[in-house]
């Protein structure tokens, strides 16, 4: 989702209502429920001790072919889904768990539940009609078919199987027919946006899925409750849209049948785009809504799309949106399709009319550093949605401008790779996909047209990872492994900013840019398509840079520590300068972290150097020889202020 700024206020009010009724002088701890501890877990056949998928690894597969009906009548979306289950696991199972998202609109959902009084975050409050309308549950196994009666929990369906369905191979096929309103807001990932030229669909989570089963978990079944997002199988996709012909369909993957949904100047137009490094106009805002830019003004027209090898698709539709497109240029010489679709009141140079640009460089640069995009088509949508990711599509906000709007699109595109091409489990940690993308936009942002956005007030000034923002990543009171639904709603942003400024700590202080990025490039490599867990990154990164980082691991994801260095006095070898200096550095926080130190003579020599973390090893208290040649004037730590260090006071010492 979209990083936000500021936090809403009711927030902070009910977080003091919560102090002042005494709640948090309680014995209850819910770390002790809900954060996981670490220990890290020997290595095995399925996930190897260096971080990679092992040799029996496996995960299942479901494969899509789904027919939707959008109407505007009624702002509902029905249908059907045809699911080819494939257990690829060593295992038998007896029964199938599926996804049912809409459900948390449901009146009687957990998420309803939980919501704290007066708050409605995700709005799942006061929706009319809210849920899936499941009518019929079909199951095709072995050859005979049968009808089913699901059993539904809240936003998850258990499909209890007449055989067992057969390890290593086996398959079922699911049919469900389904309906739903669609809501205006959609929690904050999907909905209806009202406009001067019509009203812009954004349709998400609009289909039953299966639920993963893994090596970790067996079945995750956690319930979609708001905070966390989503763990889906990889698998093909053949879905059809009907709606209204004066509407435009755009979907994730790749359209098939243009020639039925798009007048021949449109053709053209898409054709002249995939050569294009410029933006090219598909619809203009003076063609937006008329009639010629349709192949028929009355009744509906069908839109067929595939996407292969994606764990989701998406779509977003309207009568009334300027349309725009240009090339993407991969590096192994394959072309992609950037394109963006937005309401007049969106376009401008300094708004919308340069998504297809931030789009189209976002994705060249992530291709480049991290791992090629693999789908043909990528799409930026405006309307409701403040921010929100799906492969190959991505819904933002039509008001945004600016460094915002770069960021909004550059962040959730970059989703496509974490999670969309490496599968974590968002649903229970949800800094393994906010924290790794936010890491590298803020990579992206320093690459795009040579730093336009560098020192941005708003998002960029250049020292967010340390300098500027450090104290408010620190001060959070959850760790980053509390699973994502029971992380505190006015702090959640941590796992977005204390994610990537941890990770900056490794590639700048701790390991160096080139191990780093070499290691972070293997492990995107090694689980792209696949589900990694946070210990198999923590696996991987320590192989790959051949570095034990497991107490960086333990303080900054499983704990809150903080960390107070402190320089507290300078003496010399029998008190001669020319005998060297004898530094002693305290450590008065819980965390440890290397330690930066710039000498200062009084010659006017001026020295930075880094001490190892393993200083910290024997005790809290460090002495440091340094071979000086006069009086040391000056000692001061961390002197760029690059560390999380909460107490600045302590960092200089100016010897007298």
């Amino acid at each position: 989702m979209k990083i936000i700024s500021l936090l809403c206020v009711q927030f902070f009010c009910v977080y003091c209502l919560h102090a002042q009724n005494g709640i948090d002088n309680s014995t209850y701890n819910p770390h002790q429920l809900f954060t996981q501890s670490f220990n890290p877990p020997a290595g095995n056949a399925y996930r190897s001790a260096k971080g990679v998928p092992g040799p029996s690894y496996w995960q299942n597969n479901s494969s899509y072919v789904i027919h939707a009906a959008l109407s505007e009548k009624d702002t509902s979306i029905i249908g059907d889904v045809l699911i080819t289950y494939t257990n690829n696991s060593p295992d038998q199972l007896d029964y199938l768990w599926l996804q049912l998202d809409q459900n948390v609109f449901e009146t009687s959902s957990r998420s309803v539940a939980a919501t704290r009084y007066p708050g409605d975050y995700f709005g799942v409050l006061g929706k009319i009609n809210g849920g899936y309308k499941i009518k019929e549950v079909t199951i095709t196994q072995s050859g005979k078919t049968y009808t089913t009666k699901p059993i539904i929990t809240d936003t998850r369906m258990q499909l209890r199987l007449n055989s067992p369905l057969q390890p290593k191979g086996g398959q079922v096929s699911v049919k469900i027919n389904f309906g739903f309103s669609i809501p205006l807001d959609g929690a904050g990932r999907f909905g209806r946006q009202y406009t001067k030229d019509g009203v812009i669909y954004q349709i998400a989570q609009w289909y039953p899925r299966m639920c993963v089963y893994d090596d970790v978990e067996g079945w995750n079944t956690l319930p979609y409750m708001g905070f966390g997002e989503f763990y889906c199988d990889y698998g093909d996709y053949d879905y059809y849209i009907t709606a209204p012909a004066e509407m435009i369909i755009y979907g994730s993957g790749d359209l098939q049948n243009a020639a039925d949904v798009l007048t021949a100047e449109e053709i053209k137009r898409l054709a002249l785009a995939s050569n294009s490094d410029k933006t090219v106009t598909i619809i203009g805002a003076d063609e937006v809504g008329k009639a010629a830019m349709r192949p028929a003004s009355k009744g509906t027209l069908t839109w067929h799309f595939k996407m292969k090898n994606t764990r989701d698709v998406a779509f977003a539709g309207g009568k009334g949106m300027i349309w725009d497109a240009a090339k993407i240029n991969l590096p192994s010489g394959r072309k992609a399709l950037a394109m963006s679709c937005y309401p007049v009141e969106s376009m401008g140079d300094t708004a919308w009319s340069r998504s297809t640009e931030y789009l189209k460089a976002s994705i060249e640069i992530y291709s480049k550093n991290f791992f090629e995009y693999p789908w043909n088509v990528a799409v930026s949508n405006a309307g409701i949605t403040g921010g929100m990711e799906y492969p190959g599509i991505i819904f933002n906000s039509y008001k945004e401008t600016k460094a915002s709007l770069w960021f909004l699109i550059s962040h959730e595109i970059g989703h496509n790779w974490y999670p969309m091409i490496v599968g974590s489990n968002e649903r229970r940690y949800m800094w393994q996909d906010e924290g790794f993308n936010t890491y590298i936009n803020y990579i992206a942002n320093d690459i795009f047209n040579k730093g336009e956005y560098q020192t941005d007030p708003h998002y960029f000034e250049k020292g967010f990872f340390g300098s500027r923002d450090y104290e408010q990543f620190m001060q959070y009171k959850d760790p980053l492994m509390t699973v994502s639904d029971a992380m505190d709603e006015e702090q959640h942003y941590q796992y977005y900013g204390k994610t990537a400024y941890g990770l900056n700590l490794l590639r700048t202080v701790v390991v160096g840019k080139d191990r780093f990025d070499y290691a972070f490039r293997k492990y995107t490599e090694a689980w792209a398509f696949k589900h990694p867990t946070p210990y198999d990154f923590f696996h991987c990164i320590n192989n790959a840079t051949g570095e034990d980082l497991n107490w960086f691991w333990k303080e900054w994801f499983f704990t809150t520590w903080k960390l107070d260095q402190a320089v507290t006095a300078v003496t010399y070898v029998d008190n001669d300068p020319t005998k060297g200096a004898l530094i002693r550095i305290d450590n008065k926080g819980k965390m440890i972290m290397p330690v930066i130190m710039k000498i200062i003579q009084s010659n006017g020599k001026t020295e930075t150097i880094q001490l190892p973390v393993e200083i910290w090893q024997r005790g809290d208290s460090w002495v440091y020889k340094y071979p000086s040649s006069n009086k040391i004037d000056k000692v001061v730590l961390d002197p760029e202020n690059v560390l999380p260090d909460v107490d600045r006071k302590n960092n200089e010492l100016i010897n007298k």
